[in-house]
C-alpha cells in the first residue's frame, strides 16, 4: 500500500474512534528519526508545520498527455502523473490559469504550455484532489504568460475602463472558482497574479489603480470559498534589496487583503536561501502574513531532451548538475521556508517538473507538429496572435523572423524531477527524505567553476584554487592546475578551460572574451557621466557620479562602507526590440571578504542572466559579462548590479553596456574535425612514442576548441595548424619488437634513424624486427662500424684479407675496410687470417674495436683494474679500462658493490645499440 494511502487510512481510523465516542489511545512522543540510507545525500529540513506545503506546478500535463507523454513509478511501472507526485509526498498542485489562451478566431488553437483556461485547470484539478492534493488555483489574468514586465491584459477585457476592469476581474474570479468547487476541486489558496512584481496586473501598472484589482480578486475568493481558503499574492526577484519590504508596504498601506505573501525562487538568479529566509522574514514579522515559495526549480543535466533550447543552459555553480544537485537545491528552498519565524512559513512549490520531452531532438519536426496541435510545448505559433494583437497577429505560414517569441516544446526538460523517458528521479524523493534526512555515501557534489571576462587583447588570469563542495554539506578549497594553454584563445569568443583540482578532480573555468562593442548601447548614462540619472539606487555604501577612479571619462560608481554593507544599482530600460542581448560592465577594487558577492544581472521576462566578479585590486580592471539574454514582445530589460560585502571592501563600477548580440559567424570547423579523425585513425601501435606525444598535445588543443561554446575562426585554426604540423611530422616505429619500456630504446631507434640497422625487413608489410637480446656476429659489427664511420667512396681490395671472407659475402666490403682500418686483425692460422664472420663478438673484442676505430686514444691503465673480472693483465685490459673511463660502457655493479665486465660474455644487438650510441655521442662527437 502506498505511504499516502497508509497514512490516510490511519487517519481515518483515529476519526472512526473519537465520532463513535471511544478512547483514542495517545500517540507516543515520537523518537528523533534517523537519517535514512539512499542513493543522494539529504539533509532533514527542520521546523516544517504540520500542515507543510510540498506543492508542484504541472499545469501542462493535460497537453502532454495528449501529446503521449507517459511517466513511470520508482519501479519503472506505467502510471498516472498524479499518482506518482502523490506517493513521493507530494501534497499540493498549483494550477495556473489563462482567460483565453486561444486563437479568438478558432479556440482550437492554443497558445501552448497546456493552453490552460478555466475549463482545463478544473480537470487537472478534479485529478489533483482525487489523488489527495489540494489545490492552489493561480490566476495570471491574462491570456497567457504574465511575468515582470508582461502582464497583458485579456483581450475580452482590453477596451475597458478602470472600474469595468476591476468587475471583470472579480467576476472572471468567482466564475472560474464556482465552476472548480461545484466538480469538487479540494481548493486551499488563491493566488491572485502571477509574478506581479511592481504591482502590475492585468494590464495595470501603478499601485493607485492595480491595488483596487488585487483587492478585487481577494473579495472574490472570500465571497465565493469563505475564509478558510487562503488567498495570496505572488512576487519575484527577493534578491533585490528593499523590493519585496516596498511591495508589502504597498499592499499594507492600501489594505489589500490576502493571507499569504508568495516569492518565485531560482538559485540560478535570485541570490542566496539565506537572503530568502531575511526578506520573507521582514514580512512574516512586520505584517503577520505567512509567506511560501511558488515556484522553484533546479536541473539535473545541461543535455536537451526535444530539440527545444534549453532555459537555463549553464549555472552559477550553486549547486552540481545533477540529481544530487537538484535534491539539495529544493531542499534548501524548503529550509529557508521553514526558517521563518513563528511557523510563518508554509512550504514551497516546485515548477513544472513534469515537462517533459514529446520526442527526442532527432525528430524536431514531428515534435513540433505535436506541440502545435496539444500546446505540449512553451509555446505555439499561435501565441504571435496574443503578443501582436494591434498588429497581423498570427497568420499562416508566419516566418520565423516574424516571431515575437520563441515557440516550439520545453525548455525546462532539463529541470524536471523525471528523466526523459518519464521515469521519476530520486531528486522527486526529496520531500520523503527531508522529514528525516538522507545519507548516501560521501562524494563530490560540485566543483566551482569560475568565469572570467575580459576584452579582446586582455590578459586572462585564472583562480589557482576553486571550491570543492560534498554531498554532505561540507567544502574545502583545493589548488588547481589548468591544463589548457591561454595561448589557445585567440579572439572573442566563450572557451572552456580544463583542469585538475589538487586531490584529482576535474575543474573548468570559462573565459569569455569581448571583441569591441558593436551597435548601439541602450543603457543610459552608462558611465555615470550624469551623475545618478537613469539609475535606481538601493542600500547602503554605494555613491554614483562620483570622481574617484573612474575607467573612462571622469566619473563612476563607487562602494565602500567601514561595516558589512549590501548595496544594488539598476535601470530600466524600455523599448528594446526582440532579441538577444549582452550585458557588461567595468569593475575593480579590493579588501573583498572570502564570502562577499558581486554581480551584474540583465533581466527579461522571466529569464535572468548573471555575470559574478571579484575585486583583484587597485585598477585592476574585470570585464564582468552575461550570457546573452532573450528579449520578447514587452521590450523590457531591467540592468543591474549588487554587492554584499563585508566591512572595509571597496571598489567601482563603470562603463556598462547592453548591446545587440551580433549574429554569430558561422564557424568553419570542418578542417579540424576532419584531422582530429585522422589523427584518431592513426595505427598507434606502428608509431614513435615521441610522434605520439606531439600528435597527442595537438589533440587536446583541438578538443579544446571543438568543447568551446563559442570559439573564434582564429582558434580553430590554429588548433587546425598544429594538428596538421603533428600529422605531418608523426614517425613510424623502427622496430616492432623495441618496447617503449626497453631500456634501450632511445638508443635502437637512434641507430635506425642513424641508418646504422635496419633490422629484419618483412617484405610483406615493411615492418622491421631488431631482435635486441639475440648476439650480434662479428659481420653485422663490421657493417655497423663502418656506416657510423666509413666512407660512402671506400673501394675494397680485389682479394679478401681473410681466408673465411670472400669477396661475394654480403658485408665483404665493411670488413674489408675493418682490417684496412687496423680496427680488426682477426685470427691467424696456419692457412691465413680468418675474421670468424659469423661468431658471436664477445665484449672484450667489441671494446679493442671501438677503441681501435676512435684512433687509440692517449689512455693510462688504471693501478687497480676497474672490474674485478678484468685483471690489468688481460689482452685487452686497456682497451676495456678506456671503454669505461669514456663512458662508452659501465658494466655490472653487484650488491658488493663491485664491477664486473664480463669480457668474454656475447655482446647483444642492444648493448651494441648502446655502445655505438655512447660511443658517437660521448667519443667521436666530443672529441674525446
Amino acid at each position: 500500500m502506498p505511504r499516502r494511502t497508509q497514512l490516510a487510512v490511519a487517519s481515518m481510523a483515529t476519526a472512526a474512534l473519537a465520532a463513535a465516542g471511544m478512547a483514542v489511545p495517545a500517540a507516543a512522543a515520537p523518537a528523533p528519526a534517523a537519517p535514512i540510507e539512499a542513493g543522494i545525500t539529504v539533509p532533514q529540513v527542520t521546523g516544517m508545520g504540520e500542515d507543510w506545503i510540498n506543492g508542484a506546478d504541472f499545469s501542462s500535463i493535460l497537453s502532454l498527455e495528449e501529446s503521449g507523454v507517459t511517466f513511470q513509478d520508482f519501479e519503472g511501472n506505467d502510471a498516472d502523473l498524479f499518482e506518482v507526485l502523490a506517493d513521493a509526498e507530494v501534497n499540493w498542485a498549483r494550477i495556473r490559469v489563462w482567460n483565453e489562451p486561444f486563437l479568438e478566431s478558432d479556440p482550437t488553437k492554443g497558445y501552448g504550455a497546456g493552453s490552460v483556461d478555466a475549463d482545463r485547470a478544473t480537470e487537472i484539478g478534479v485529478r489533483a484532489t482525487e489523488a489527495g492534493m489540494r489545490v492552489l488555483v493561480n490566476f495570471h489574468y491574462s491570456d497567457f504568460w504574465a511575468h515582470p514586465g508582461q502582464q497583458y491584459v485579456p483581450r475580452a477585457w482590453a477596451d475597458t475602463t478602470h472600474e469595468e476592469r476591476i468587475q471583470a476581474l472579480y467576476d472572471y474570479t468567482v466564475d472560474t472558482l464556482e465552476q472548480m468547487d461545484a466538480a469538487g476541486v479540494d481548493i486551499g489558496m488563491v493566488q491572485i497574479g502571477n509574478e506581479t512584481t511592481s504591482g502590475e496586473i492585468a494590464g495595470t501598472r501603478g499601485w493607485a489603480q492595480t491595488a483596487d484589482l488585487f483587492d478585487a480578486g481577494s473579495r472574490a475568493v472570500r465571497d465565493t470559498l469563505g475564509e478558510d481558503v487562503k488567498v495570496a499574492v505572488h512576487f519575484t526577484n527577493p534578491e533585490r534589496a528593499g523590493q519585496y519590504a516596498s511591495v508589502a508596504k504597498e499592499l499594507d498601506t492600501r489594505g489589500v487583503d490576502y493571507d499569504v505573501f508568495m516569492s518565485s525562487y531560482y538559485a540560478f538568479w535570485h541570490g542566496t536561501p539565506e537572503n530568502l529566509t531575511n526578506v520573507l522574514s521582514q514580512i512574516a514579522t512586520t505584517y503577520d502574513k505567512e509567506v511560501a515559495v511558488a515556484e522553484t526549480s533546479w536541473v539535473s543535466t545541461l543535455e536537451d531532451g526535444d530539440g527545444t533550447p534549453n532555459s537555463v543552459k549553464s549555472t552559477n555553480g550553486a549547486y552540481s548538475t545533477s540529481v544530487q544537485g537538484q535534491a539539495l537545491a529544493v531542499r534548501d528552498v524548503m529550509q529557508a521556508v521553514a526558517n521563518v519565524p513563528d511557523g510563518k512559513g508554509i512550504g514551497t512549490f516546485y515548477w513544472e517538473p513534469a515537462w517533459l520531452p514529446v520526442g527526442p531532438p532527432e525528430t524536431f519536426d514531428e515534435n513540433f507538429a505535436l506541440w502545435q496541435r496539444d500546446g505540449s510545448g512553451w509555446a505555439t505559433t499561435y501565441a504571435q496572435d496574443f503578443y501582436d494583437r494591434t498588429g497581423p497577429g498570427w497568420y499562416e505560414g508566419m516566418p520565423a523572423s516574424e516571431w515575437k517569441d520563441v515557440y516550439g516544446g520545453s525548455g525546462w526538460d532539463n529541470q524536471a524531477l523525471f528523466d526523459f523517458s518519464g521515469k521519476p528521479l530520486e531528486s522527486l524523493r526529496v520531500y520523503e527524505y527531508a522529514r528525516t534526512g538522507s545519507i548516501a555515501p560521501r562524494e563530490v557534489e560540485s566543483v566551482e567553476s569560475p568565469r572570467v571576462s575580459v576584452l579582446a587583447g586582455e590578459a586572462v588570469v585564472l583562480p589557482t584554487s576553486v571550491q570543492v563542495s560534498y554531498n554532505d554539506g561540507t567544502s574545502e578549497q583545493q589548488t588547481v592546475e589548468w591544463s589548457d594553454e591561454l595561448a589557445w584563445i585567440d579572439g572573442a569568443g566563450t572557451y572552456t578551460v580544463r583542469g585538475t583540482t589538487q586531490a584529482g578532480y576535474a575543474a573548468t573555468a570559462t573565459v569569455v572574451v569581448r571583441g569591441e562593442n558593436q551597435g548601439t548601447n541602450l543603457v543610459t548614462n552608462p558611465g555615470f557621466e550624469s551623475g545618478n540619472t537613469g539609475w535606481t539606487v538601493g542600500g547602503a555604501g554605494i555613491t554614483v557620479g562620483g570622481t574617484e577612479n573612474p575607467f573612462a571619462g571622469t566619473r563612476s560608481a563607487n562602494f565602500y562602507r567601514g561595516s558589512a554593507y549590501s548595496f544594488s544599482i539598476e535601470q530600466r530600460v524600455e523599448g528594446v526590440a526582440p532579441g538577444r542581448y549582452q550585458l557588461s560592465a567595468k569593475a575593480q577594487g579590493g579588501a573583498a571578504g572570502a564570502n562577499d558577492t558581486l554581480s551584474i544581472s540583465a533581466q527579461s521576462g522571466i529569464s535572468t542572466v548573471r555575470a559574478p566578479f571579484t575585486l583583484q585590486g587597485w585598477q585592476v580592471w574585470q570585464t564582468p559579462t552575461t550570457d546573452p539574454i532573450n528579449v520578447g514582445a514587452d521590450g523590457v530589460v531591467v540592468v543591474r548590479a549588487e554587492g554584499t560585502l563585508s566591512s572595509g571592501a571597496w571598489g567601482s563600477l563603470d562603463e556598462f553596456s547592453l548591446v545587440a548580440v551580433q549574429d554569430e559567424v558561422e564557424l568553419d570547423t570542418t578542417a579540424l574535425e576532419g584531422l582530429v579523425t585522422q589523427a584518431e585513425a592513426l595505427d598507434r601501435a606502428t608509431l614513435t612514442p615521441e610522434s605520439l606525444a606531439v600528435v597527442d598535445a595537438a589533440l587536446v588543443r583541438a578538443s579544446f576548441v571543438l568543447e568551446s561554446e563559442t570559439p573564434s575562426q582564429a582558434s580553430v585554426d590554429g588548433a587546425a595548424a598544429q594538428l596538421t604540423a603533428a600529422l605531418a611530422a608523426v614517425e613510424r616505429r623502427a622496430f616492432t619488437d623495441v618496447a617503449d619500456d626497453n631500456v634501450f630504446r632511445t638508443e635502437i631507434t637512434w641507430l635506425a634513424k642513424a641508418g646504422i640497422s635496419t633490422g629484419w625487413v618483412d617484405p610483406v608489410t615493411g615492418e622491421a624486427e631488431f631482435r635486441p637480446l639475440a648476439p650480434i656476429a662479428r659481420d653485422a659489427m663490421a657493417a655497423f662500424l663502418f656506416r657510423l664511420l666509413g666512407d660512402d667512396e671506400y673501394t675494397a681490395p680485389t682479394v679478401s684479407p681473410f681466408v673465411d671472407v670472400a669477396t661475394s659475402d654480403q658485408f665483404y666490403r665493411e670488413i674489408a675496410w675493418l682490417s684496412e682500418k687496423s680496427i680488426s686483425t682477426g685470427w691467424a692460422t696456419p692457412a691465413g687470417a680468418e675474421f670468424r664472420p659469423l661468431a658471436p663478438i664477445a665484449r672484450d673484442a667489441m671494446a679493442a674495436f671501438l677503441y681501435r676505430a676512435a684512433g687509440e686514444p692517449e689512455h693510462e691503465l688504471p693501478a687497480v683494474s676497474p672490474f674485478v673480472d678484468v685483471s690489468l693483465t688481460n689482452q685487452f685490459a686497456h682497451e676495456i679500462t678506456w671503454m669505461l673511463e669514456s663512458g662508452v660502457a659501465t658494466g655490472w655493479v653487484g650488491n658488493d658493490n663491485t664491477s664486473e665486465y664480463k669480457p668474454l660474455n656475447s655482446v647483444a644487438r642492444d648493448a651494441m645499440a648502446a655502445f655505438l650510441f655512447r660511443f658517437h655521442h660521448d667519443v667521436m662527437e666530443a672529441g674525446v
